[in-house]
């Protein structure tokens, strides 16, 4: 789906019921320490997830596996994310921190 506007993307997605990988996370979820207060999914009440991705190095294959595999971790331990944001971020680093919040706040 490269090429569509965020706000094409949004329709696509909640009306799939997809849950969202995406590294675009502020046009999505809006600031990192307000999650939902901007963003594409601002005025969204009910969505199957957001997996927000920030890694300030880069993305290359081998780390998006890495990240991957954590995301799916995270699945299977804490169940599915309907209406909350995962955000993975990977520091130059290279450790990775993994925060659940929900979105839109209730």
């Amino acid at each position: 789906m490269t090429g569509h506007k965020d706000r094409e993307l949004k329709s696509i997605i909640i009306g799939g019921e997809w849950t969202f990988v995406t590294n675009n996370s502020i046009d999505f979820r809006g600031p990192a320490d307000k999650p939902g207060s901007s963003g594409e999914y601002a005025d969204v009440t009910l969505h199957a997830g957001l997996v927000c991705i920030t890694a300030p190095g880069g993305l290359s294959l081998a780390i998006q596996r890495q990240l991957f595999e954590l995301i799916l971790n995270d699945l299977v331990r804490n169940g599915d994310l309907i209406n909350q944001v995962l955000d993975v971020v990977l520091d130059r680093g290279g450790e990775v921190q993994a925060t659940r919040r929900e979105m839109p706040k209730n």
